[in-house]
């Protein structure tokens, strides 16, 4: 015990004359110590919050890489995580992805200047404008289809719409009335003409056609609203013709052969069959009904009509056609090239047949037709809507001037040659399911399509 005693003492010594001679400043208690801190002290010299700019971080930067601040202070943290994500995208992306097969979009008129886009275009080179209607299995009228969904082809070819628009046009029509009809029909076209009128706007114009053995001009184009044209549709009644009623068996009826000849000599005055084939068969006699001849002298009419109007030949008429100058083809073409579109009323004495349409198609030669309207709308985009009830005779009158009015409008720049004189075709297709598009099967082209593109007018 004495011993270690001894060495603590010394090292007690040894140690207190070392701090001496060291000159030691530790402290001896922490009253001393106000020179070292006991802990680190909070940092005074940080940017604020809000001037740190995103990406930048608290380096300075050099002159040329400083960044622009923004005046708009930076939101809490806490905000971002109340945003919603996706909400809003960068002005420079557009809403909806463009897909590569739509092309060039075209020109789209705002609401009421499709008709005037339309004229503008028309003045240039090679310019086609086709209009169609869509309908759906219920046969109504389809709303709201987009150029996107839109495909226009030309002899196989797919073309870029210039135009697209579905503004609806002022009408010019051409009325043809049927006075060949039997008496009933007749009649129930008479009493129907008063609601046809009301089909139309004032911004119409209509031009009375009738026909019986040769088509008669009644008014040429008038407004559709206008006393005019209540007092020409009232004049425009007829009384019809008595059917044509044939018996073989009668006095007038038989062939009279002269001295037993072979060949069955007839004499045709006395003789309504006017005489037998070689066969001995008896020819019936047949009605003239000038159909063809109508439709061609109501076109040569509309074709004065005027820039931005829609040209429409609206027939009334059972469809029959025998004894026209004009052919069937010619009239078409003549039609087809001069944008004319037919659309009909189809009066029958009965109920529409099913299958009418395909025996309508079967045609025997040297035969009258028993409906030849058919084939005039679906060449040139129209549509015929056969009806036998007076009730549905004047709701016709205002369905089909319905469809006339609500069509799209395609515009498109041809790649065939300016004027070759040979047949167009075109087709139009609707990207959707189970839709039937109504447009003609082509066109002709003419010289007023094929103008010089407009020179520019420098600005003054």
């Amino acid at each position: 015990m004495v011993r270690q005693s001894v060495i603590a003492g010394f090292l007690a010594v040894s140690l207190a004359g070392f701090a001496q001679q060291q000159g030691s400043t530790l402290p001896d208690s922490p009253q001393q110590s106000g020179s070292v801190p006991d802990a680190p002290r909070p940092q005074t010299s940080l940017p604020s919050y809000g001037t740190i700019a995103p990406g930048t971080g608290t380096t300075p930067a050099t002159p040329q890489t400083a960044a622009p601040q923004t005046s708009t202070p930076a939101p809490a943290p806490d905000d971002f995580q109340t945003q919603t994500p996706g909400a809003s995208l960068p002005s420079s992306t557009p809403a909806t992805a463009a897909n590569p097969d739509d092309g060039t979009p075209p020109e789209l008129p705002a609401a009421g200047q499709g008709q005037g886009a339309i004229t503008t275009f028309s003045t240039r080179t090679n310019f086609v404008e086709i209009p169609f209607t869509v309908k759906d299995s219920k046969n109504q009228l389809v709303p709201g289809i987009t150029w996107r969904e839109v495909r226009v082809y030309e002899n196989n070819l797919r073309q870029h719409m210039a135009v697209y628009t579905t503004d609806a046009a002022p009408l010019s029509v051409a009325l043809v009335i049927d006075q060949s009809v039997t008496f009933d029909e007749m009649t129930k076209i008479n009493n129907s003409l008063a609601a046809l009128q009301g089909a139309f706007t004032p911004y119409d114009e209509i031009a009375v056609f009738t026909y019986n053995n040769g088509p008669r001009m009644r008014t040429d184009f008038t407004a559709a609203q206008s006393a005019r044209l209540s007092a020409v549709l009232e004049q425009s009644k007829s009384v019809g013709r008595e059917p044509m009623f044939y018996d073989a068996g009668s006095a007038l009826g038989s062939n009279i052969n002269l001295n037993n000849n072979a060949q069955m000599n007839t004499m045709p005055l006395t003789n309504p069959g006017h005489g037998t084939t070689q066969s001995g068969i008896i020819n019936v006699p047949r009605d003239v009904h000038t159909l063809n001849d109508a439709i061609l002298e109501a076109a040569k009419t509309l074709t004065h009509a005027g820039k931005g109007r829609r040209r429409i030949i609206y027939v009334i008429s059972d469809g029959k056609e025998y004894g026209s100058t004009a052919k069937t083809k010619e009239v078409i073409r003549y039609l087809q090239t001069n944008k004319i579109a037919v659309y009909a009323t189809l009066v029958h004495g009965l109920p529409t047949i099913k299958g009418e349409g395909f025996l309508d198609k079967l045609h025997l030669p040297l035969q009258m037709r028993d409906n030849l309207l058919p084939v005039y709308t679906s060449a040139t985009g129209g549509q015929t809507d056969p009806e036998f009830r007076q009730k549905g005779i004047e709701a016709s009158f205002a369905k089909i001037a319905e469809q006339v009015r609500n069509q799209y409008t395609i515009g498109y720049y041809s790649h065939e040659p300016f004027i070759d004189d040979k047949f167009r075709k075109v087709e139009v297709k609707v990207l959707r399911p189970n839709l039937t598009v109504i447009a003609k099967d082509g066109y002709y082209p003419t010289a007023q399509a094929t103008s010089p593109r407009p020179t520019p007018v420098a600005a003054q």
